[in-house]
């Protein structure tokens, strides 16, 4: 790696082809190129949407209207309107799709003739996705961004946004290598991904034949995923897929200059463009939204594990510091955005910083009531949670069952519905069980070596921070991230 130098400097009258950009993380980007190098000459969004007419308006509405556009709309007052339209170029397209849906529209000659740099941001994060669909944008779309990375003539770098838990449920010291095809050590074998296309198609067929309802083809598609990704040692299709994508990335990229950016779990921005912004209930969210709401009344984790958490912002940071470091650099990179090896918090610190905030200001719900929280009952390993969920509520719903048989159905919508949330716990619970029983820490020595060589090249390191020791963990939970979900996710 050169020396990195200024951001600033390298992103003005740049060209950059954002994919997926409607992400949590693709809207940080753009608003921080945006707010500290208005000198960029464009940024090319591609949104997934049939034609221009949805595009814009998928810009309009899920993008520019959110606060995190708010100081971005200050600083240019009425010239906002006509600063977006000058820079921000909206293009309707699919990376599903050959050419990234591109096929024979005008804007195909101006992106691959302009672009100076490529992020994909584009993926379908939910661990419970249907098969066909993640496969299509996690694993395709990922080749699909190689083929017309090579079309780009002014190519200079493409950042390729992945995820630090491609490394399924390995324990230890997890190492920032690359996955390639055939490699027993950081890849797999015998995995032929248009042998898992097929199967796709085949089960799709099948299904249709036999009748199935939109509803059973979803849920079969969703088991398939699961299948497919436990058969090769992944505990679900999100990062199945997404390892899958990081192999193709590699096998692709020729003398292409890629970097592989894999963060960790994204929280809520710590400082720019404000604290405390999140988009929808990510991975550790949902527990706390549970437990302000008051409807947590038990937790399954290992107390002790540490959960490598990491703000929004210094993500953004870490791509944008990455991306200028290796331009026109085709050396093979993989970095790790996370916090467990140089400044670990844990699933405890969670419970507890937890307590304290919404003890402190309790969430007031619809009908103007304070939500009284207590502390939470951990259980420490699947048996624990599977004989609690047995005594409180499994064998009063079998309870419930028998007095709905004497009573002639009278409580039928009570047990049904009381069964579907036990199920959907049970379900969640397994789903998220990796995580919560994770034993691994993610080495970040390259990312550090990234940071020493910004500190010593003169980079605007107080404008791209990503030291994850700068963060106070209790300050900024209580701060920070729980006035922001309060704010932005509970309803």
């Amino acid at each position: 790696m050169e020396d990195v130098g200024s951001i600033l400097h390298f992103l003005e009258d740049k060209t950059i082809l954002v994919i997926g950009a409607t992400g949590f993380l693709a809207k940080i980007f753009l608003e921080k190129v945006l707010r500290v190098q208005p000198n960029v000459k464009k940024l090319f969004l591609l949104l997934r949407a049939s034609d221009h007419k949805s595009a814009a308006s998928r810009l309009q509405n899920e993008i520019l209207a959110t606060d995190l556009f708010n100081l971005l709309r200050e600083k240019f007052g009425t010239n906002f309107k006509s600063f977006i339209s000058e820079k921000l170029i909206v293009v309707p397209g699919d990376i599903s799709c050959e050419d990234l849906g591109l096929k024979g529209s005008n804007l195909m000659e101006d992106i691959s003739s302009q672009t100076d740099v490529i992020i994909n941001l584009a993926a379908t994060t939910n661990f419970y996705e249907r098969y066909d669909i993640a496969l299509g944008l996690n694993t395709f779309g990922a080749k699909h961004v190689m083929s017309f990375a090579k079309q780009c003539i002014k190519l200079k770098v493409l950042v390729h946004v992945s995820t630090a838990y491609v490394s399924g449920e390995k324990s230890g010291l997890i190492l920032e290598s690359p996955y390639l095809f055939g490699d027993s050590l950081n890849g797999v074998a015998g995995l032929d991904i248009n042998a898992e296309k097929r199967l796709i198609t085949k089960k799709l067929g099948e299904l249709h034949e036999n009748g199935a309802t939109e509803q059973e083809i979803k849920v079969a598609m969703k088991d398939l995923g699961i299948t497919r990704a436990n058969v090769y040692g992944w505990p679900n299709t999100y990062v199945f897929t997404k390892a899958v994508g990081e192999m193709l990335v590699e096998q692709l990229k020729e003398n292409l200059s890629v970097v592989i950016l894999r963060p960790a779990i994204v929280t809520s921005t710590l400082k720019e463009p404000f604290p405390g912004w999140v988009e929808g209930v990510r991975t550790i969210d949902s527990l706390a939204v549970a437990y302000g709401k008051g409807k947590l009344s038990c937790f399954v984790a290992d107390i002790n594990c540490v959960v490598d958490v990491i703000p929004a912002d210094m993500v953004v940071n870490a791509i944008l510091v990455a991306m200028v470091a290796h331009a026109n650099q085709s050396n093979d990179v993989v970095y790790h955005v996370g916090s467990s090896i140089r400044n670990p918090f844990r699933y405890i610190n969670f419970r507890d910083y937890g307590l304290k905030y919404f003890k402190a200001k309790p969430w007031i719900n619809k009908d103007g009531m304070a939500v009284k929280v207590g502390k939470v009952t951990i259980l420490t390993d699947m048996d624990s949670f599977q004989r609690y969920m047995l005594i409180h509520y499994i064998l009063p719903l079998k309870g419930l069952k028998l007095v709905n048989l004497a009573l002639c159905q009278y409580f039928e919508g009570t047990y049904l519905e009381l069964n579907r949330k036990i199920q959907v716990v049970m379900r969640l619970a397994e789903l998220y069980r990796p995580y919560l029983f994770f034993k691994g820490i993610f080495d970040d020595i390259n990312l550090e070596k990234l940071r020493m060589a910004a500190r010593q090249s003169g980079t605007e390191t107080n404008l791209f921070y990503f030291d994850p020791k700068e963060i106070d963990w209790e300050d900024y939970f209580v701060n920070v991230h729980f006035p922001g979900i309060v704010k932005y996710i509970f309803k």
